[in-house]
């Protein structure tokens, strides 16, 4: 009785230090390797090997740009756009840019904006890992990355990474660039190389209120400059 006890509690031991090494050591890899074969991985999805980065030149308003644009007014917000672009509002909780796309080869602007603590409202359990606003749910979301996930924070901002972030085209050539212009925050992420221009602009404002402009420009006429004025202009 005496022996089965002790085995008991010599099993008990290693079965709990074993158990302390996978969380303390082996947990991260567990969470990348069941991230990777729950959405894939970097070679799958490119972007989750990419985090924002200072642009090397900021970028300007082209105030004689913005005198062509047209200003537009809709229920949640107002923004100005060029000609030859369909503007469309729409809430986040649909995935306009994956079941929504327009049927022609149209170029187009998709807007939406939500207000102050609108995520933390949304995933009300970031506030237990320090979140706590639009900015900084969205500086976790687009900087996360696959090879950096250490814990379920990590994993949960990379899963809706995958989730948030449009159609970018090749995301092998996608950049992603964040700044801070007349006291609001930007993360841009763009792709120029291919047959379409992508612009997928996220902007939080001064008092906290998220706004997103993304843009599908199939004639290829707008710069990151112009996809930038375009979007400082919302409000």
């Amino acid at each position: 009785m005496k022996n089965a006890l002790i085995k008991f509690l010599l099993n008990a031991i290693v079965l709990g230090l074993a158990c302390a090494f996978v969380i303390k050591f082996a947990a991260p890899q567990i969470l990348r390797a069941y991230i990777q074969i729950g959405i894939g991985d970097c070679s799958k999805i490119p972007i989750l090997c990419l985090a924002p980065q200072e642009p090397l030149v900021l970028l300007a308003i082209d105030k004689n740009y913005a005198q062509e644009l047209i200003p537009l007014e809709f229920p949640k917000t107002r923004i100005s756009a060029p000609k030859g672009f369909k503007v469309v509002q729409e809430l986040v909780k649909k995935p306009y840019y994956k079941k929504k796309r327009p049927r022609n080869a149209e170029s187009v602007i998709y807007i939406l904006h939500q207000p102050a603590g609108f995520f933390i409202n949304l995933f009300p359990q970031v506030k237990q890992v320090g979140i706590k606003d639009n900015y900084e749910f969205m500086y976790s979301l687009m900087s996360a990355r696959q090879a950096e996930i250490n814990n379920l924070k990590d994993a949960f901002f990379v899963i809706l990474k995958s989730i948030f972030t449009p159609d970018l085209g090749d995301q092998r050539t996608a950049k992603m660039i964040r700044f801070k212009s007349e006291e609001r925050n930007y993360f841009i992420n763009y792709n120029l190389s291919g047959p379409v221009n992508f612009f997928d602009c996220s902007i939080i404002t001064k008092s906290g209120d998220f706004f997103k402009v993304y843009i599908k420009d199939t004639g290829k006429v707008l710069d990151l400059n112009k996809a930038f004025t375009i979007a400082s202009g919302i409000n």
